[in-house]
């Protein structure tokens, strides 16, 4: 197996949206390989940092990377959905910071037995998890069409759906389909031969949904992003970093309807809801990366940061 490796996308900007305290206590909630980690760590003294992944590979190298930090890292190999009981373990009640980190490592693109790529020939997995039961292969073989078609719009915005999905269910009635490689070529040739041939590769909106549909990732986000605000002291700082329309989608309307306060009808004299804002905006746009980062790593490019704080 490959080293784990993983370009730290914005990471100054992460580090300067915690507005970090040397005694605070912070929460990576996607580890990865402990790039934003251990930058984290180094302006902590008596500080804490929960590092949370849930993919072992993750948990390993950013353990050993952050060896040098000793009592201020922990490691837990856990789903940020499972924050509440996980701080709860390691007896935390509130955090100062917390930053999600919502992109597919480096490492995880890069490694071909894990299969997430199009790029290379690998079999059907996808897991970031590799305890995880459901496998890119039971998604691609087991789903209805019904279920491809919806599964391809819903997560992958791909409005070739229908033709893909349709595709899949032919060749899988002769034989399962067992690789990457296998289901980037079906896809290529679900398009009008006019449409396959562009700066994106015609599969990668495909795979996007069925990595999404394996992993649960849109599913458990908002009420990850609810619990985090919920545990954050007053002035505590809320970072999200989001690759694709759909989480970022998720995160704007959830930190709006989280800095909302009163929701009650306008023509009620007395607010009766009693409804008070638990965030406020700190960027009311996203921040993306610079055009510095941007020559040093393709990756960034879809990248958004926003960050809200505790009132």
């Amino acid at each position: 197996m490959e080293e784990f490796a993983h370009y730290s996308v914005m990471a100054q900007e992460c580090i300067d949206a915690l507005a970090i305290r040397s005694d605070g206590v912070y929460v990576d909630a996607t580890l990865g390989g402990g790039g934003h980690s251990s930058l984290i760590a180094e302006k902590l003294e008596s500080g804490l940092l929960i590092g949370i992944d849930q993919d072992r590979d993750a948990i390993n190298a950013a353990s050993a990377r952050l060896a040098p930090f000793g009592a201020r890292f922990r490691a837990v190999k856990s789903n940020f959905s499972d924050l509440r009981r996980v701080l709860e373990q390691e007896g935390i009640a509130a955090i100062d910071g917390i930053l999600f980190d919502l992109g597919v490592s480096s490492f995880q693109l890069d490694e071909k037995s894990r299969g997430f790529s199009y790029r290379f020939d690998a079999p059907l997995d996808m897991r970031m998890d590799r305890d995880n039961p459901l496998d890119a292969y039971q998604v691609v073989n087991t789903y209805s069409q019904e279920q491809l078609t919806e599964i391809l719009y819903r997560y992958g915005e791909e409005k070739m759906s229908p033709r893909i999905a349709a595709a899949i269910c032919r060749q899988r009635a002769q034989a399962p389909i067992q690789t990457t490689g296998a289901l980037a070529a079906l896809v290529e040739k679900a398009f009008p031969p006019k449409a396959r041939y562009g700066k994106k590769h015609p599969a990668k909106r495909t795979f996007q949904a069925i990595r999404i549909e394996v992993n649960g990732e849109l599913r458990i986000l908002e009420q990850a992003l609810r619990d985090a605000a919920a545990l954050l002291r007053p002035g505590g700082r809320l970072v999200v970093m989001t690759f694709h329309s759909l989480e970022d989608r998720i995160v704007k309307t959830t930190f709006a309807d989280l800095a909302a306060g009163c929701i009650c009808d306008k023509s009620l004299p007395v607010c009766v809801c009693g409804r008070k804002p638990l965030l406020r905006p700190v960027t009311h746009k996203p921040i993306t990366a610079s055009a510095a980062e941007l020559t040093e790593n393709h990756r960034s490019k879809s990248a958004k940061l926003r960050v809200a704080e505790k009132i």
